[in-house]
């Protein structure tokens, strides 16, 4: 019988499959009467030679998309070849969260990532988890500049707590701002992608933007502003009602975390997860689980999650176990 192969150039197979092969599933769902198989970077389809057009047309037209924008997914794959290339772009294009320097589009990438935007303007308060690369933080800080921007808020206040990942910050040199700040690095990383430099030091300087520590949050009351908590599976369950309860008017709060990476003395210790517990179903409260899908790092990550994960590890010291159980 007739058949064509098509060729992943420059594409890494595994992240063009997806996960569990869902990307190569939906093509096949929607090409029921090609026979398609996957070797490596080849994908192989065989049957009538009217359907065999369509199929390069449509493969065609999904590997420039991933070429362009760097990750497929199921419904990426429905659209291209449902509704065209172009259909498809627009859809990537509705999905800008903000222009950042040099031209850069900051947007939302994956499906958790369009549920973090997505459930923004419907709750004042949002909590997203997930593991490390699935891009919680730099999502949320994107939205901050966004409010910012468009005079939703007068300030962003993005604030951590000051838990040391098996360093010590007391012998560090320098006055306590000057141990803090590459604690805090992260966060004026992804600012420094969005916000032109000399702007963003002038929010610094008058306090539009605040980058600080969770204990020097204690007292306040945030009106009119962005508040992002990251890291915080460091935080404690007093630590978190302190923080959450420093809401005030007009005010939006994110708070992003990663389970299994919790830098306290003890893992139980950890308020991340009860304070979800505690707090879910509440109205104007929404809550966004992300997972290995979402890391849009560098592809060995994934690998690295997973690898840590059926290995039953967290990252935790071994005198632990008892707190992980």
């Amino acid at each position: 019988m007739p058949e064509k192969i098509i060729t992943l150039e420059g594409i890494e197979p595994v992240e063009f499959y997806g996960v569990a092969n869902s990307n190569l599933q939906r093509i096949c769902d929607l090409f029921p009467k090609l026979k398609i198989v996957a070797r490596g970077s080849l994908i192989k389809a065989i049957g009538d030679d009217a359907e065999l057009v369509r199929f390069e047309d449509k493969m065609n037209s999904l590997l420039a998309y991933s070429a362009k924008y760097g990750h497929i997914s199921p419904e990426v794959v429905s659209q291209v070849f449902s509704e065209g290339l172009r259909s498809a772009e627009e859809a990537q294009n509705k999905d800008i969260i903000v222009y950042g320097n040099g031209g850069l589009i900051v947007k939302a990438r994956t499906e958790n990532q369009h549920r973090l935007v997505s459930m923004y303007g419907d709750n004042d308060l949002l909590f997203a988890v997930g593991p490390a690369g699935s891009g919680k933080t730099y999502t949320a800080i994107a939205l901050a500049v966004r409010a910012l921007k468009n005079k939703e808020v007068k300030r962003i206040i993005l604030t951590r707590p000051a838990v040391e990942a098996g360093e010590k910050l007391g012998f560090l040199p320098g006055d306590m701002k000057e141990k803090l700040d590459p604690y805090l690095q992260p966060l004026y990383d992804a600012l420094n992608d969005m916000i032109p430099p000399a702007k963003l030091q002038k929010y610094v300087d008058e306090g539009t933007v605040q980058i600080a520590p969770l204990a020097y949050m204690r007292g306040r009351t945030l009106d009119n502003a962005f508040v992002i908590l990251d890291e915080a599976q460091n935080t404690t369950l007093s630590q978190l009602k302190m923080f959450l309860t420093r809401m005030g008017r007009n005010a939006k709060f994110i708070v992003t975390g990663d389970i299994t990476q919790i830098d306290l003395p003890r893992r139980s210790d950890s308020g991340l997860v009860r304070a979800m517990e505690l707090l879910r179903g509440i109205k104007g409260i929404g809550m966004v689980e992300f997972d290995k899908r979402d890391i849009i790092r560098h592809s060995l990550v994934k690998h690295i999650v997973k690898a840590f994960e059926q290995a039953g590890d967290g990252g935790a010291p071994q005198n632990e176990t008892a707190d992980r159980q």
